[in-house]
């Protein structure tokens, strides 16, 4: 049985101040080897016996080589697995098939390759490859199941050496002594559902990882070391849109990052440094916890805040994040503000037109997402130092100069993603608007949330000023058929970015006389008439949904910027 772990005074502050050095990731990762080694014992204990043979082989792995074993089982996607087959064994995860057992025997296999056992034992093939995790994959068409054994250093999977043809190895990505395990293999990799293997093109993924290690380690030496010490795999996905990369992390998968083909090396630089800010609050939250009812959502990828409301399905309470489309619960939010935080700081030693767009965006958002947890229920004592740790160290940056293209251009989209969130999840009480339409304002409360389905991503006018600041020659070739090249755009997004104020307002406010009033082209309305100097601009971003409410009201044919004019005051 392991000890307790103690993380040192220093390590604990450095943590909440959102930072941590190679000594406090390397306490860290002992501390998740520790917890690892809990969730697998417990999911034995869980089987009441364990699949044929692969405990004892774990076991004899074990005593060969101990640290391997440890290695072996600290692995991202071990994590994964154990996991999610010990909360399906404990009814606590729902799921169609039957709880993945066949997997312990492919971890015990891959344990007594590394310590270099004579063995024989089966295990499982996924769509037509056998997995052995850690290690590689080996192609075995038509079965479902494929021995592995080893002898005098030779192993084989179904009858094939290791070494052979039908063997895909994984790669070890390499930059300045960092190796980061390229793991296209594993069908736990995912983080959530099962994937089958992928082999995937790892010269371009090295190319981009030693970039990125390369901005890293200039702009922060010892955070990049520290970094290093930390991350395990990389697990490739496929590329996303343009500005609009899809990364996670688990909880449940200390070490790991999923990234889709990045757009350049800084762009992965700054995904690494968003998926390792979660990997260390996840694992910072399995030694103390932050917040009450922890054990619902430590889900990463982020967050909401100061207009809350309930989720009827599981009772927690909702707030607003502004880098996300849908309401998060707390720990959500909890996990955002770290890794924004890490992002910010990342961008604000960027000194190009796009990274000062992107500082003084998310040093704004995340400013605004803290003040609204501050004031959340549900935090408990650390988890209240933690916010004013992390405001504390933010506050000097939002004094920080920004030049004017880019800072106008990290307000609007600010102002454009608040606003619309609010006019997808939120909904006024009736008797507010009508007290409002009849001239006597009513305030009976923040309006309830109700989560909506907002029909493109709230980051879309945000990404067309990415492709802005980037590109200003290229921008041009969208503006026949912007949806083309960032999904959801429309020609008055593109009048709006570019500073065409009359054109935008007109575009927009014709779009909702026509009755095609989605919150969108409401909040695009908004940000027009406020470049426009037209005062309905504050009542339609500071308010969105009671102005689409007043105007459901009066009918599609009244005059928008009219019903916003009206409910000033």
């Amino acid at each position: 049985m392991t000890g307790a772990h103690v993380l040192p005074a220093d390590a604990f502050d450095e943590l909440l101040g959102g930072g941590g050095g190679p000594a406090t990731v390397a306490a860290l990762r002992a501390s998740e080897r520790s917890w690892r080694l809990l969730v697998v014992r417990a999911l034995i204990d869980a089987y009441g016996t364990a699949p044929d043979g692969a405990w004892e082989l774990l076991m004899r792995a074990r005593a060969a080589d101990e640290a391997a074993f440890e290695e072996l089982l600290a692995y991202p996607a071990v994590g994964v697995w154990a996991a999610h087959t010990l909360r399906r064994l404990r009814g606590s995860a729902a799921g169609t098939e039957p709880p993945d057992t066949g997997y312990l025997h492919a971890v015990a296999a891959s344990a007594a390759i590394r310590a270099g056992l004579d063995f024989r034992t089966v295990v499982p093939v996924r769509e037509g490859w056998a997995v052995l995790p850690a290690l590689g994959a080996v192609r075995v068409p038509g079965a479902d199941t494929a021995e592995v054994s080893a002898a005098q250093g030779r192993v084989l999977v179904a009858g094939e050496p290791l070494e052979g043809p039908r063997w895909h190895p994984l790669t070890r990505l390499r930059a300045d002594g960092w190796a980061l395990v390229l793991d296209d293999a594993d069908p736990y990799r995912s983080l959530r559902t099962p994937l089958s293997t992928e082999p995937v093109d790892a010269e371009g993924w090295q190319e981009l990882f030693a970039g990125a290690w390369e901005i890293l380690r200039a702009l922060d030496a010892e955070a990049a070391r520290a970094l290093a010490g930390g991350l395990v795999t990389l697990v490739p996905r496929p590329r996303a849109e343009r500005f609009r990369p899809h990364s996670a992390s688990s909880g449940d998968a200390f070490g790991a990052a999923l990234v889709s083909v990045p757009d350049d090396a800084e762009q992965l630089a700054a995904t690494l440094v968003h998926e390792f800010q979660h990997n260390k609050l996840s694992a910072f939250m399995h030694l103390f916890t932050l917040y009450e009812d922890q054990d619902q959502d430590q889900d990463q990828d982020q967050d909401r805040d100061r207009d809350q409301g309930r989720d009827q399905g599981r009772g927690q309470r909702l707030h607003y994040a502004p880098w996300r489309d849908d309401p998060r619960p707390l720990g959500g939010l909890l996990q955002g503000v770290y890794a924004f935080f890490g992002v910010t700081g990342f961008w604000r030693r960027r000194e190009h037109p796009l990274g000062r767009f992107e500082f003084a965006l998310w040093r704004e958002q995340t400013a605004h997402a803290l003040r609204g947890i501050a004031a959340a229920d549900g935090l408990n004592e650390r988890g209240r130092r933690l916010v004013a740790e992390l405001t504390e160290r933010l506050s000097p940056w939002l004094a920080e100069p920004v030049e004017g293209d880019a800072l106008g251009a990290a307000e609007l989209a600010a102002a454009d993603h608040r606003a619309t969130w609010r006019a997808y999840h939120l909904r006024p009480d009736p008797r507010v608007v009508r007290a409002h339409l009849e001239g006597r304002p009513l305030d009976e409360g923040a309006p309830e949330l109700v989560p909506g389905v907002p029909a493109r991503g709230l980051d879309t006018r945000a990404t067309l000023l990415r492709r802005r600041l980037a590109d200003p020659a290229g921008f041009d070739a969208l503006r026949e058929d912007p949806g083309a090249a960032v999904e959801g755009a429309r020609p008055e997004d593109i009048a709006l970015v570019t500073g065409d104020t009359a054109g935008a307002l007109a575009a927009f406010r014709a779009r909702l006389l026509r009755g095609d009033g989605d919150p969108e082209t409401w909040v695009g309305l908004g940000l027009a008439a406020r470049a426009a100097g037209d005062p309905a601009g504050e009542a339609l971003l500071g308010r969105p949904e009671l102005v689409m409410a007043a105007h459901a009201e009066l009918g599609w044919e009244s005059d928008p910027l009219e019903t916003a004019r009206g409910l000033l005051g």
